[in-house]
């Protein structure tokens, strides 16, 4: 049984990839804390409970899965916090990633695959961004992942650590299947707070800023529907399987929607107004963030199927309706 380790495996992504190595012919053991994960999203292998910081725990399932590789999801994730509360975001984000970096050194376990992300690129404006665009990160979250990718670069030069860096963009939608979806604890993501707007489930969305250098004045962001993300990874996992070295690869479509088309596109697929007010900006938020991702194309082979915006919402509002975790 060809075993991967996925930090992270009961998150949004994380649940969504071991889906996709599950199809792969790959067994994806979890790793998780259950912090922010839900143990009903481990459906596809092994769950094993644990936190990055715990090596120990991390060595004992090393050794007993003698995984193939890491794909590495778990952390923090949300820009307010981290403009808040940075201590944190360092603390999980960076020593919990170094902790699994040397754990998977010490087991052998030499190719690892890296969920990034495009708020290492900071602001940059009127810029399509590529994978050499400098990286200036404007809070701790993408600070934070900055860092770990110089982690994997340096422990690539000591000790043969193949990686794959993916920086994504939106992440957007979820299974068609509906066995696993998008599920924060509290929800702080554009589409499932807009869908838990329109349903009644919460209070009005805010737009957080309306005068920005916009078109339409609201931010700007590329969207990716996370199954074509996922996609990227088990290619990501083969590529290093090839033994074709290390890479950092951009995860969008190289369009850009702002705050105001998202909602109007929300509009339109499920046939309901979307109730919102506008606020003011949010500290951390950059202007406009879109892709230039030609390399996961040109090196990859990758083809994102489902990353239309009628699409992605379309998908996320089925498993608003019907999909659930209780646990």
């Amino acid at each position: 049984m060809t075993h991967v380790l996925v930090t992270g495996g009961a998150g949004y992504i994380g649940s969504h990839a071991c889906k996709a190595l599950k199809a792969a012919g790959y067994t994806p053991v979890t790793f998780d804390n259950l912090v922010t994960g839900w143990q009903d999203a481990v459906k596809f292998g092994p769950f094993e409970q644990g936190a990055l910081s715990d090596r120990a725990r991390l060595d004992e399932v090393f050794a007993t899965y003698k995984p193939v590789a890491v794909m590495h999801f778990a952390a923090l994730s949300q820009v307010g916090e981290a403009m808040s509360q940075p201590g944190l975001y360092w603390r999980n984000n960076v020593e919990g990633s170094l902790t699994l970096v040397e754990a998977a050194v010490a087991a052998g376990c030499l190719n690892f695959v890296f969920s990034s992300t495009c708020a290492t690129y900071g602001e940059h404006d009127n810029v399509v961004l590529d994978e050499d665009t400098s990286q200036i990160p404007l809070n701790a979250y993408g600070a934070s992942k900055r860092a770990v990718e110089n982690i994997l670069r340096d422990f690539g030069a000591a000790y043969g650590l193949n990686h794959v860096i993916f920086r994504y963009f939106n992440v957007a939608g979820a299974d068609p299947e509906g066995e696993v979806g998008e599920h924060h604890r509290p929800e702080t993501h554009l589409i499932p707070v807009m869908l838990e707007a329109i349903d009644g489930k919460r209070p009005a969305l805010t737009i957080h800023g309306s005068d920005y250098d916009t078109p339409d004045g609201t931010c700007i962001r590329d969207y990716v529907h996370v199954m074509d993300l996922v996609d990227a990874h088990v290619l990501g996992l083969k590529w290093l399987e090839e033994g074709k070295g290390s890479r950092v690869f951009n995860l969008g479509t190289g369009t850009g929607f702002s705050v105001r088309e998202v909602i109007d596109a929300s509009r339109a697929v499920t046939n309901r107004e979307v109730p919102h007010s506008e606020g003011p900006r949010r500290a951390g938020d950059a202007t406009k963030l879109v892709s230039g991702s030609s390399r996961a194309a040109g090196e990859l082979g990758w083809t994102p199927h489902r990353s239309t915006m009628p699409q992605m919402i379309a998908d996320a509002w089925q498993w608003h309706l019907h999909g659930h975790y209780d646990h």
